[in-house]
């Protein structure tokens, strides 16, 4: 159990004890005062010091206390036998007295500090009942009142995936010397909580804190989802108007009977037609895929793979690529990765990079793909690729396969102007 009485205050009345009874005994020596008023203010200075410091620093003081009247003040003097059996009733007396005194001041100390656990559980349970758990800094808000709380150093909310435990959200930071309290959090989900042992009405308060983090993970991915969804309509609704006023104005044209089109302009409507077709049938891909990113339904084989023989496949049959200038060495590092996700990611950031330049380039390191257009396009890549202009569906499935591929996507200015897509994948 936690002590009701803190230790320095505990240290302060053994002290006070072992300090006061002999400058006490000394005082009273010296003086002719009577049997009465040693005891008297003996048992006073006992009093005091459960008063100060609770059971354990009194009941040592009050058997010291009674050696030290029995020696100095109760005849025999300056032996510990007693002639009288009143005085015997006396010190028995006397010692009841502090012994019963430090056992009421430390149970009133007892209650107190429970009492005191009470309110701040109370306090903490209605905070947390009271937290909107909607916001996505709910989550980091929990954590760091239980840090306050339960004065921890480090807090983390921690995930099982797919085996493997992932964390999720941290405050603070752990010490060498810090216990580690873990509660569960959810049905793959534990609350570890880092800093001073924690006892069992402590744990009560955390398992509440527990399912607030938990409702507050919950509630961050819902949003998570709802944002996903409103970036992805947006995507399709950026990509999908091009390719269409594309066929609808070569079809219109083609259809009209005011003007006689020649083989070529004929063949050239025909040509963005096909064009747009095309477009339209990649846009259905990334939709798919995009669909099975967030229902979680990825498959994903990874096996070493060449970097160029993944680039040559991707570039095949992209309108545009000969547009695209090519250094991957082919003496590079294979890389552990699923090559059809790959193909895909490097597909899209091309497309997507030849929309905005004349010239693509795609360069690489050991593990590392880059793609770079020098146009006036996108000069940044806000997550989860989703604004005002509509970043297109095509950049939302590149950073979902380049997830799910173990991989990192980093974008980043291109010196002059454009975006510079960097991949880096497991070698």
């Amino acid at each position: 159990m936690k002590r009701a009485i803190p230790a320095r205050r505990e240290a302060a009345a053994a002290a006070l004890g072992l300090l006061g009874i002999p400058a006490l005994t000394a005082v009273l020596t010296g003086t002719d005062q009577g049997y009465a008023t040693p005891v008297l203010l003996m048992l006073l200075l006992v009093v005091v010091v459960a008063l100060l410091g609770g059971l354990r620093p009194a009941v040592p003081a009050a058997v010291m206390g009674g050696l030290a009247l029995n020696y100095w003040f109760t005849p025999p003097l300056h032996r510990l036998s007693i002639s009288s059996g009143s005085d015997v009733v006396v010190l028995l007396v006397y010692l009841a007295v502090a012994v019963a005194v430090s056992v009421v001041v430390d149970l009133a100390a007892r209650r107190t500090a429970e009492a005191a656990r009470a309110h701040a559980e109370a306090a903490a349970l209605s905070s947390v009942a009271g937290t909107t758990l909607a916001e996505q800094e709910t989550l980091p808000s929990v954590l760091e009142r239980v840090r306050v709380v339960f004065g921890a150093s480090q807090v983390e909310l921690v995930e099982t995936v797919r085996g493997t435990e992932v964390p999720v959200a941290t405050v603070g930071t752990a010490r060498p010397e810090d216990g580690t309290a873990v509660v569960p959090a959810g049905p793959d989900a534990r609350l570890v909580v880092r800093g001073p042992e924690l006892f069992a009405a402590d744990r009560r308060v955390l398992q509440a804190f527990a399912e607030a983090a938990s409702t507050a993970l919950t509630g961050r991915r819902m949003a998570e989802v709802d944002r996903l969804r409103t970036a992805l309509l947006a995507a399709v609704g950026h990509d999908l108007r091009t390719p269409l006023a594309g066929v609808k104005a070569a079809v219109s044209s083609l259809r009209s009977d005011d003007v006689a089109f020649t083989r070529e302009e004929s063949d050239e409507l025909l040509e963005t037609i096909e064009e747009s077709a095309d477009r339209l049938q990649s846009l259905v891909s990334n939709l798919l895929d995009a669909s099975r990113l967030q229902a979680g339904a990825l498959s994903v084989t990874p096996v070493p793979a060449a970097l160029d023989e993944v680039v040559a496949l991707a570039l095949r049959g992209l309108p545009g690529r000969e547009r695209v200038a090519v250094d991957v060495p082919d003496d590079l590092p294979t890389v552990v990765t699923d090559v059809g996700l790959l193909e895909r990611v490097v597909a899209n950031l091309v497309d997507n990079a030849l929309r905005h330049s004349e010239i693509v380039e795609i360069a690489s390191a050991p593990g590392t793909l880059v793609v770079i257009d020098h146009g006036p396009g996108l000069a940044e890549m806000p997550p989860p690729f989703g604004s005002d202009r509509g970043v297109g569906l095509g950049l939302l499935v590149v950073r979902g396969f380049v997830d799910a591929l173990g991989g990192t996507l980093t974008p980043s200015r291109t010196d002059g102007g454009g975006l510079t897509m960097t991949v880096a994948l497991p070698t």
